[in-house]
């Protein structure tokens, strides 16, 4: 058997993680479902979380992101409670990921649109000559 692990973030307005737990609950497949701050987290059969997956995307697609987790819930190495407390491993990043997801949600709303993202004119980096230039003009005014 092929166990798979997935971690659903939800980002949403319209969606909450509950609303997610409450309809992986409803599909009535094997798998094991653990709701978090974040989302949730599905363990099970790869093409049945693969399949429910899909449809929980439908809930809303720029506010439900989904990705493989390398561990399964309970897991030892990632379990707070055999580390004694604190925060697990990838929980910052997660922080930070969480951040940018309302952007990621933007631009793949105006990618379905068919908006092409305008290209901005990015300054010059200053060019080395005139840097040498620049710092022996400051030891000269010393």
């Amino acid at each position: 058997m092929d166990t798979i692990n997935k971690m659903i973030v939800v980002k949403s307005h319209k969606v909450l993680p509950s609303d997610v737990a409450i309809k992986l609950y409803e599909s009535k497949p094997d798998i094991f479902v653990k709701e978090t701050c974040y989302g949730v987290l599905v363990t099970g059969e790869r093409d049945v979380v693969e399949n429910i997956i899909l449809d929980i995307r439908k809930l809303d697609p720029y506010g439900i992101f989904i990705k493989e987790r390398g561990f399964s819930p309970g897991e030892p190495f990632r379990c707070r409670s055999f580390r004694h407390g604190g925060s697990k491993p990838g929980f910052h990043n997660l922080q930070n990921d969480d951040a940018m997801l309302t952007y990621i949600a933007s631009g793949l709303k105006a990618l379905d649109k068919g908006e092409i993202p305008v290209e901005t004119n990015k300054k010059k980096k200053l060019d080395i000559d005139k840097f040498v230039e620049i710092i022996k003009g400051s030891e000269v005014a010393k």
